[in-house]
């Protein structure tokens, strides 16, 4: 099936993102063919004063995270407002708008939110007979064969896309912008109507990408748990009442809960299978080319369920932060390192580290276990960063990682998580 192979290139690449081997290339701008006028941004001293401005003066690393976004949006986002990933060939991704928008609004930069969406609605909506198939985003636009640039995989991946709804939820609370709300409840509407399926018991699931890809027989399902975000289902629930996205949060924490039970450690897995029939969790299998393992993806999990147990005051969340963590709490405590991939019976895979583990490992630790929270800050975290950025300037995916995990998610008002 023609969806298969490009899912195994989505797996590959996602594991791309953060790798921390030493790969890196000479970044460059390549011209591409949208018009889009450039714009001038404000001196980086004023910028500073505007985004420490919309931090609470008791943040901790307060100065770090201003000045970081900073620097990312100078060197990672062109004048407009595309965000180029350095390590893969220049491109850009459906994840790395989003991110970038979820940044800018947390950070109150209104003018590089604009921008980001802009580009993204402009060069990512997924074309068919050159007319708009949905509001969903095309996940890879970089350089053709033919030396054209555009849309590489016109597949979705619902984590950049829920990542980018979020967003506009709060862009449209934050800065009275009802049209971002306007467009946040359409691209609801594709997103449900795209990406969830029904699974064990006939409950909503969420998927990766589109279902031709990760539905690959009647009964089975394929799942990549670090994309389940139940506090923006829950904020999506507020604003589209015509669809189930509470049911999504009670299949995500089932999800979650139940296919840990594939590790003897419990850690979280990038992929695993559904057996939609039994309810069972599986390993992926090898022909379908993703793994079931620890690694760049299932990072996420942790900050992802910190921004639940705090926004919503989620006991799910929380409890499973504190009882999937134990292996690594234990690594940390006997070795104060941790592996950067980890198979599910506990076993290193490699012995490189990744700061986006541990910016991502931290903000879990920060709830649960506090101590080590700050020693994971001092050891990894902080001696990584200079001068604005993490580790390699040319490693987007560590910069944004990084910026997530360190942000603390009660700094963010409540006026924008909660409706009025």
């Amino acid at each position: 099936m023609w969806y298969l192979s490009r899912v195994a290139i989505i797996a590959s690449l996602i594991n791309l993102y953060g790798c921390v081997s030493g790969y890196s290339v000479k970044p460059k701008i390549p011209h591409h063919q949208t018009p889009i006028p450039n714009v001038t941004t404000p001196a980086s001293s004023e910028n500073l004063s505007i985004f420490l401005a919309a931090l609470p003066p008791s943040t901790p690393n307060r100065q770090l995270l201003a000045e970081s976004w900073d620097s990312y949006r100078r060197r990672f986002i062109q004048n407009d407002g595309r965000v180029i990933d350095f390590e893969a060939s220049d491109r850009s991704t459906s994840e790395g708008q989003a991110y970038a928008m979820l940044r800018a609004v947390f950070i109150d930069d209104p003018e590089t939110f604009a921008l980001t969406l802009k580009w993204a609605e402009n060069n990512l909506l997924r074309q068919q007979n050159s007319k708009s198939r949905d509001t969903l985003w095309a996940w890879k636009w970089g350089k053709k064969p033919d030396g054209t640039w555009g849309v590489i995989d016109s597949n979705f991946a619902s984590d950049g896309d829920i990542d980018a709804i979020t967003a506009l939820i709060f862009a449209a609370r934050r800065w009275n912008r009802p049209e971002y709300m306007e467009l946040a409840k359409i691209k609801l509407r594709d997103l449900w109507n795209l990406s969830t399926a029904p699974g064990y018991g006939g409950k909503p699931y969420l998927l990766p990408g589109p279902k031709l890809a990760f539905v690959p027989n009647e009964s089975t399902l394929y799942l990549n748990p670090s994309y389940l975000a139940p506090y923006a289902f829950r904020i999506f629930a507020q604003v589209d009442p015509t669809h189930d996205w509470l049911g999504l949060v009670d299949t995500s924490y089932q999800i979650l809960e139940n296919s840990t039970q594939l590790s003897t450690v419990g850690l979280p897995s990038d992929w695993v299978a559904l057996d939609i029939k039994t309810g069972q969790f599986e390993l992926v299998p090898p022909s379908s080319n993703l793994q079931s393992l620890y690694s760049f993806d299932a990072y996420r999990v942790w900050w992802r369920l910190s921004l639940d147990a705090v926004w919503f005051n989620a006991p799910p969340a929380r409890r499973y932060l504190q009882q999937s963590t134990q292996h690594l709490q234990k690594l940390w405590t006997q070795k104060s390192r941790l592996p950067a991939r980890i198979d599910l019976q506990g076993k290193a895979l490699v012995d490189y580290e990744a700061t986006s583990q541990y910016a991502m490992f931290y903000a879990a630790m920060r709830l649960v276990e506090p101590a080590l929270a700050e020693e994971l800050l001092a050891k990894k975290i902080l001696p990584q960063y200079k001068q604005g950025i993490w580790g390699d300037d040319s490693a987007y995916y560590t910069q944004n990682l990084a910026w997530l995990g360190l942000l603390p998610p009660d700094t963010i008002p409540r006026q924008i998580i909660q409706a009025n």
